[in-house]
């Protein structure tokens, strides 16, 4: 019921389509299977971020063409940005003894996810000049690839409060708080240069770019662990 209600409330808001709280409802699920109640409360966290940064200034946004369709996140965006937090809370179901090293995983899926969204949109709101991030070229507010001052900076924030989110609210374990917003940032940056790249080339679609970027964060997160902690053995 829980689960349901979160996406509900997605969906009242008009964060995201019908399709999008469907699968949010089942994402919510497998984290509170993975963590208990408190598991729903980093994707609560994500939630709220992403939702005041998409608002933010949304008459300057569409003015210049960026701003969040009205329908909200459809199911293949929702699958895209917390689809690698719902398979790492899977896996702890299936593996409940490293349950520990998954959730980090998880935390750092979900700390990318808000990095990513509110730089991208705290950056359309406010900044008045873009850079390429691989050459800082100038480039159009939106462009693929293109970074500013404010929204890297906002996104850093929101990975530190979901990294925070979890810890505080024993998801996982507070020493694993600045590493999850660590991976979270670093996840964001590697979306700006997929982005630069293969998504600008015509060879990823920016669910895929999405998609790639969290794994990358949760990836680096579970690495990190198991390399200072040797927990799966």
């Amino acid at each position: 019921m829980v689960a349901i209600g979160f996406a509900m409330l997605a969906r009242l808001v008009g964060a995201v389509s019908d399709g999008g709280a469907l699968v949010g409802i089942v994402i919510a699920f497998l984290l509170m299977v993975a963590a208990g109640l408190s598991g729903s409360l980093p994707l609560l966290a994500v939630l709220v971020l992403t939702l005041l940064a998409t608002r933010w200034r949304g008459e300057r946004k569409r003015n210049i063409g960026v701003g969040e369709r009205a329908s909200g996140r459809s199911a293949s965006q929702v699958v895209a940005n917390l689809g690698a937090a719902a398979l790492c809370a899977a896996a702890v179901i299936v593996f409940p003894r490293h349950s520990g090293v998954l959730m980090v995983g998880a935390m750092a899926a979900l700390a990318e996810a808000a990095a990513d969204t509110v730089s991208s949109e705290v950056g359309q709101a406010v900044a008045s000049q873009a850079r390429m991030i691989l050459n800082l070229q100038p480039a159009p507010i939106g462009t693929n690839g293109a970074i500013s001052l404010q929204g890297t900076f906002a996104g850093c924030i929101a990975a530190g409060i979901v990294a925070w989110v979890g810890a505080f609210f024993g998801v996982v374990a507070g020493r694993w708080t600045p590493l999850i917003a660590v991976a979270g940032i670093a996840g964001m940056f590697f979306d700006s240069v997929l982005g630069a790249t293969l998504e600008n080339q015509g060879k990823m679609g920016n669910d895929s770019v999405n998609f790639v970027s969290t794994v990358f964060a949760a990836d680096m997160a579970i690495i990190t662990v198991m390399v200072l902690e040797g927990v799966w053995s």
